[in-house]
């Protein structure tokens, strides 16, 4: 397994710093992550920090509640693109999911990728299944699925419950094969994160994405882990 390129490495933090990112950056060139996930305002200079390598910028749009008019969104996803993005992880109106509003959901989605797909970047939504039910899980998938985003996203990390197995097996079990599943919030060890692959994830927003790659090759070089 190339866990690797599993890896989108993130920090989202308000109090982020430019030391802060100039050391994410580091570390997702020197192990080849697939990605960096940053807040929008260090987009440019990850674009910079990782030139030259195979690294992806990702940024965060309408964060973390998604509460966001569709036109800020999409005024984001431009200023994003404009910067460099080369991912964007765009958080759905949280509220509207819990109120069952599937014709606003479905009309913000239609509003925002055909921009995103213009510039050929990836798309990532953001559902925070922590918060909701399995019916409401459900119909996310259907929604953004018929949508033809690229990943739906389990979580902000802002939410009392991030990824788990559960919601990505459900995931699995409902979006159109051409949907992948990015898991994310509390991913902190080599042994969740592949029970999260093993369940269907392709992608894993974490932090603590070098802690992971270690504890991987402990676990394989049968040191203990």
């Amino acid at each position: 397994m190339q866990l690797n390129q599993y890896i989108d490495h993130t920090i989202l933090k308000p109090t982020t710093s430019i030391s802060d990112i100039k050391k994410l950056c580091g570390e997702a060139v020197n192990y080849q992550f697939a990605a960096v996930c940053v807040p929008p305002n260090f987009v440019r200079l990850s674009k910079e920090l990782v030139l030259g390598s195979q690294v992806k910028v990702a940024t965060v749009i309408g964060f973390p509640f998604g509460y966001s008019a569709v036109e800020a969104k999409l005024a984001e996803i431009v200023l994003a693109i404009v910067d460099g993005a080369d991912e964007l992880d765009v958080v759905a109106n949280v509220s509207a999911i819990k109120n069952g509003d599937w014709e606003f959901l479905a009309n913000e989605i239609n509003h925002l990728l055909p921009f995103i797909r213009q510039h050929h970047k990836v798309i990532k939504v953001i559902i925070e299944s922590g918060v909701l039910t399995d019916e409401e899980i459900i119909k996310c998938c259907e929604l953004y699925g018929v949508a033809g985003i690229d990943y739906l996203k389990t979580s902000t990390g802002y939410a009392e419950k991030g990824a788990s197995v559960e919601s990505v097996a459900l995931f699995k079990a409902h979006l159109p094969a051409h949907v992948q599943i990015k898991a994310s919030g509390g991913i902190r060890d080599y042994a969740f994160a592949k029970q999260l692959i093993d369940a269907g994830a392709t992608r894993l927003g974490c932090s603590a994405g070098v802690a992971i790659v270690q504890g991987m090759n402990n676990a394989e070089s049968g040191s203990g882990y």
